[in-house]
């Protein structure tokens, strides 16, 4: 049986913030810090929080099917204060890794947010580095209403750039498994080598000696 959406549980954290007489609370997650291939993507979003506004379903985008994600996602920036989403490559997880590469990422999102948050919360146990009041929450995508929006913008636009890096990559399958280190992804690379939205980092061991991945006109 499917479990109910439930705004108090989903609300916990923002109430108690406006409680405490904050007006604009941003809520910042991640997509792929994971995958072996493409971005990570980040979204921040100031949702307006009164009852009438409110986008029943917003969760972790994980537990939310597809085509259900990108409805939540055209309302969610309908209905926004402001939102941002940014996305560092794979060349930037190489040089800098993937969690600073991930902090970079929701520092420049909620510096792109058109109004101010006067509080962010941002899902994990890790700082990123703004001049504003932070609650890092763990599991935060699915406690937050405001987190859980961001991952949701943040999910659908990384699928999305996946589709169009499949149509420039065929033969790895990215609008299949998005990146992830699936058998089939696994098995392309083994065959092809890398392209150039391939993390080194995180492919050293299955690549060795092979090229860089395009399309062969064979």
């Amino acid at each position: 049986m499917k479990r109910q959406w439930n705004a108090e549980e989903k609300l916990r954290f923002e109430r108690e913030m406006l409680a405490a007489h904050a007006q604009y609370i941003a809520g910042v997650d991640e997509v792929g810090r994971g995958p072996l291939a493409g971005p990570v993507v980040c979204a921040a979003v100031i949702l307006p929080l009164d009852e009438a506004s409110l986008i029943e379903g917003v969760d972790d985008s994980k537990k939310v099917k597809e085509s259900e994600r990108e409805r939540l996602a055209a309302l969610i920036r309908e209905r926004a204060v402001a939102y941002s989403v940014c996305e560092e490559s794979a060349a930037a997880i190489d040089e800098i890794n993937i969690l600073e590469a991930t902090k970079r990422c929701m520092k420049r999102c909620v510096e792109q947010l058109a109004i101010v948050p006067d509080v962010v919360f941002t899902d994990g146990n890790f700082r990123i580095g703004i001049d504003l009041p932070q609650l890092n929450i763990v599991k935060g995508d699915a406690l937050s209403y405001s987190i859980g929006a961001a991952s949701i913008l943040a999910k659908v636009y990384r699928d999305a750039l996946m589709c169009e890096y499949d149509a420039q990559y065929p033969q790895y399958g990215f609008a299949k498994h998005k990146g992830y280190g699936t058998a089939a992804h696994i098995a392309a690379i083994r065959e092809y080598g890398l392209c150039p939205i391939h993390r080194k980092t995180f492919t050293k061991n299955l690549s060795a000696g092979r090229g860089n991945g395009a399309p062969q006109n064979t």
